[in-house]
């Protein structure tokens, strides 16, 4: 157990000894100094706005389909009722559908979402990577997220660097 104890004190001393380099990156301020995420951004929601309508369209539809019900249904045979309790729900299911393709998991938007930002994300973290591999930094921390990190000197922000590699300087 003694010995056990030792070699973690030992690792821990050695680790502690030796110097880490870190960095921060604003993931937020690199997005927004590139055009490209920008224009995906706005395509993205242009597309989430057509398709919501639409779902809204077929919904609207459904609920006018039971107001006119409602009004009716006391001069509907039992027949006619359950046709047209069955045209409902047919037609809330048919905009419940429509809203899963479209914004459900691995809907129509995260799949458009994926194929517009990834490549992206991809060049910023490639950029993020050949700064750090260059700087000598052993952990890079987005100081945009919800990280935790109370502060962050900005001689060790490194976002403008990223865009310059990029080719976005500002």
């Amino acid at each position: 157990m003694k010995k056990l104890l030792f070699l973690i004190v030992a690792f821990v001393s050695t680790v502690s000894m030796q110097a880490q380099k870190f960095a921060l990156v604003d993931f937020d301020y690199i997005f927004k100094n590139i055009p490209a995420y920008e224009r995906a951004n706005e395509q993205l929601s242009q597309v989430s706005k057509k398709w919501q309508a639409e779902v809204d369209a077929i919904t609207t539809e459904a609920q006018t389909m039971y107001k006119n019900y409602q009004n009716e249904v006391v001069f509907l045979s039992k027949e006619q009722k359950q046709a047209r309790q069955d045209a409902i729900m047919q037609k809330e299911k048919e905009a419940s559908d429509l809203k899963r393709k479209y914004f459900g998991p691995d809907g129509e938007l995260f799949k458009k979402r994926t194929a517009l930002m990834n490549p992206i994300q991809e060049e910023v973290y490639n950029a993020i990577k050949d700064v750090a591999d260059l700087r000598g930094y052993q952990l890079v921390l987005d100081r945009a997220s919800d990280s935790g990190i109370i502060y962050g000197s900005p001689k060790i922000d490194i976002s403008d660097e990223v865009l310059q590699k990029l080719g976005y300087a500002n």
